[in-house]
């Protein structure tokens, strides 16, 4: 009984004094500032919201998802039909120019490294951070000049957006596949990109939609490279991505400069359209990231 009693770790006396208290009032201030911060933050945000919902809601309705502007901006009625299915195709287009892309580029970078590949990132992070009006004007430099506005320029010009995002989101989420993942399956004989198709992408796929459905949402927002390429056509629905294409940031940006109260309706609108798009792109990825088997690997 001694000796058990003897055995038994000693309680360690709990730190007390003048330092010890200027340690906790630092880290009651410190926590402080970031509720503050984090309350700051979602306020702006509902209030962002709140006010487009507001104004949105007086004109969002059925007729605005089905029908055309009219011709005349100072007219009310009419909607964005044209912008949301302009959006749906460019977008589309470019996921299909820059998905593939961008992880391939992502899976060279982290799976086999390099000089090349250290340049590779370093060339993501740069274009992170180039305005995308400057994308827009390299865009209509090469290829609006020589075939014209189109959806395919407009495209291609959001594509270069998504591209580094999709290479930074999708290496991000590959680091965090556990090592032990690929070393057994080398261990078995299979080749590494035998490994890196079969084992570490399916392994990182939750995060790398959420990735890919960031990037969308992103594309789906902007207006500056349309303006150079794209152009808009606010007369009637176009489906041809070889021709002039409008989409919602587009016809918003259009709507939002005149003078007309009735365009400005408009403008809200498809501004809160676009919202509830972005919105809902957010939530697939969150979902998609919850189920991703990097976490649950983890």
């Amino acid at each position: 009984m001694a000796t058990h009693l003897a055995s038994r770790p000693k309680a360690t006396p709990r730190p007390s004094g003048p330092g010890m208290r200027r340690r906790m009032t630092t880290n009651a201030i410190g926590t402080g500032i970031l509720y503050l911060a984090a309350a700051v933050t979602v306020g702006v945000l509902l209030w962002v919201l709140g006010y487009v919902a507001a104004e949105g809601l007086k004109y969002l309705g059925p007729e605005f998802l089905t029908n055309t502007p009219p011709g005349n901006p100072s007219q009310a009625g009419g909607g964005f039909l044209n912008g949301i299915i302009g959006s749906l195709i460019v977008v589309g287009l470019a996921i299909v120019g820059s998905v593939p892309l961008g992880i391939a580029a992502a899976v060279y970078v982290v799976e086999y490294g390099g000089r090349f590949a250290k340049v590779v990132s370093f060339l993501t992070d740069v274009l992170i951070g180039i305005p995308t009006i400057v994308t827009g004007a390299f865009v209509y430099a090469l290829w609006v000049t020589r075939f014209g506005f189109s959806g395919y320029a407009g495209a291609i010009s959001l594509a270069l957006v998504m591209l580094p995002l999709i290479v930074r989101a999708t290496a991000e989420i590959l680091r965090l596949v556990p090592h032990e993942l690929r070393e057994a399956s080398l261990a078995l004989g299979v080749t590494r990109a035998r490994t890196i198709v079969s084992v570490v992408l399916p392994t990182a796929m939750g995060g790398i939609t959420t990735g890919l459905m960031l990037a969308v949402a992103r594309a789906m927002g902007e207006t500056a490279p349309l303006l150079l390429t794209a152009l808009g056509n606010d007369l009637f629905v176009e489906t041809n991505p070889d021709h002039r294409m409008s989409t919602l940031s587009l016809q918003i940006f259009s709507n939002a400069i005149t003078g007309f109260q009735a365009a400005q309706a408009r403008a809200w609108a498809g501004a809160l359209t676009l919202v509830i798009i972005v919105v809902l792109f957010t939530a697939i990825a969150r979902f998609a990231g919850r189920r991703s088997t990097v976490q649950s690997a983890r």
